[in-house]
């Protein structure tokens, strides 16, 4: 199917924040030559600023009318959006989505439906918003060049990191402001746990290394363990939290990829992303690093990575996944090193064992924290997932298994101490 030359007559699921900016945007845009025909939604009682002709809460009349050539979908259900995407798909019309974790979740499935139908399935909005990082991916790395990427992808738990570390906000009154501001939902766990954060990791996996993984399986939290403590002592190093999702390639061609909270210094780039920007960092071997920045919630950068995947699809433009086809050597690895910091709210709930190394402990009436290394496997375990439990990495944060450091007379007296206690 081509577009090219073509009037886009849209058919668009979801008027909320992103389709109303949408909207707004193809009225500003009349050289894309395109305009929503009809969308769909789910509560008609709600007072909407478009023409009430427009809209409609029957999914048939957009998925059966011959005229509509083009499916945006913004639905939050990811079931749901399941469902249309795959009508969309087999009856050979473009499918544009910002649904980040109806890609994550299904992404076997649709893309088994793209090579069926032969037909363009984009979704840079899915991922950064206004950072068109899933093309660059695509289209600028070679997978044996790419040495890693890593960023703030999940611009609601940014903003409460911004207020905890400017204000000296305690965790609960920063996501007030953040919803406040709508900025997080009033039910924020998809952002605080790192859930969104987690499906958008999966998705570039696939774009960065030709990796299809289901989120559930990628290590993952949020910030919603981050204390008082893991703040001071931030400040106190120089340093501040982001809630980072990370891929890395490691010398063997295993993939490292998980979504922490890590302790970021001042030499990163990373490091002046504030509120609800989102950031990223990609490293290949030849150009070393480049640095993305930009607006990664709201209306208008949301909807700009749309009209960007659009504006795509008037020169035919679909995702070619050239790393997924080529088939690589590397799968997902849990075997390597990291150096964490890991704060506990009372001294005995420390598990000194699993520690490779301990490089500096704290202890007072307020908690106790430990910096170490850790071998990765050790997260799969339970210990950590709770509430009393924070972890946060340290920079350059991943150890390989050949360039652990030896232990030091320091450490064994550190050791001695610690489990002795």
């Amino acid at each position: 199917m081509s577009l090219k030359h073509k009037k886009l007559t849209i058919g668009l699921f979801g008027f909320g924040v992103v389709g109303e900016g949408l909207y707004k945007v193809l009225q500003q845009t009349p050289s894309l030559n395109a305009n929503i025909k009809k969308v769909c939604i789910k509560h008609p009682e709600k007072k909407r600023n478009a023409p009430a002709e427009i809209f409609t809460t029957n999914a048939d009349e957009l998925l059966s009318d011959p005229e509509i050539n083009v499916i945006v979908e913004l639905i939050d259900d990811a079931d749901a959006a399941f469902i249309i995407a795959a009508r969309v798909l087999n009856s050979k019309r473009a499918l544009i989505s910002a649904s980040k974790k109806m890609i994550a979740n299904y992404l076997p499935e649709l893309l088994q439906l793209q090579t069926e139908n032969e037909t363009p399935f984009l979704y840079e909005a899915a991922c950064c918003a206004s950072i068109p990082v899933i093309r660059n991916l695509e289209e600028y790395y070679d997978n044996d060049l790419l040495q890693g990427i890593q960023g703030i992808v999940n611009g609601s738990t940014n903003y409460i990191l911004t207020r905890i570390a400017e204000d000296g906000l305690a965790f609960d009154a920063a996501l007030k402001l953040a919803q406040e501001k709508g900025f997080a939902e009033s039910d924020p766990k998809l952002d605080v746990e790192g859930i969104d954060a987690v499906n958008k990791l999966s998705i570039l996996l696939t774009h960065a290394y030709g990796l299809v993984e289901n989120p559930e399986n990628i290590i993952h939290t949020g910030i919603q363990n981050i204390k008082d403590g893991d703040a001071k002592f931030a400040a106190e190093k120089q340093y501040k939290i982001k809630l980072v999702a990370q891929a890395k390639k490691l010398k063997n061609g295993d993939i490292a990829a998980f979504v922490l909270p890590q302790f970021v210094e001042k030499e990163s780039n990373l490091y002046n992303v504030s509120n609800e920007y989102n950031g990223v960092i990609i490293e290949s071997g030849l150009a070393d690093k480049q640095f993305f920045s930009g607006k990664g919630a709201g209306s208008f950068p949301t909807a700009s990575a749309v009209l960007s995947d659009l504006s795509a699809l008037r020169y035919d433009y679909k995702y070619e996944y050239k790393k997924l086809n080529a088939k690589p050597d590397g799968n997902l690895s849990n075997d390597f090193y990291l150096k964490v910091y890991v704060s506990f709210n009372r001294l005995l709930q420390v598990p000194h064992h699993l520690f490779e190394q301990v490089d500096e402990w704290t202890s007072n009436k307020n908690g106790c924290s430990v910096s170490g290394i850790l071998h990765f496997s050790r997260l799969q375990d339970s210990w950590w997932k709770n509430d009393y439990t924070s972890v946060v990495l340290y920079p350059d944060a991943i150890v390989e298994m050949n360039d652990l450091p030896a232990k030091s007379e320091q450490f064994t007296e550190i050791w001695t101490e610690a489990s002795a206690v």
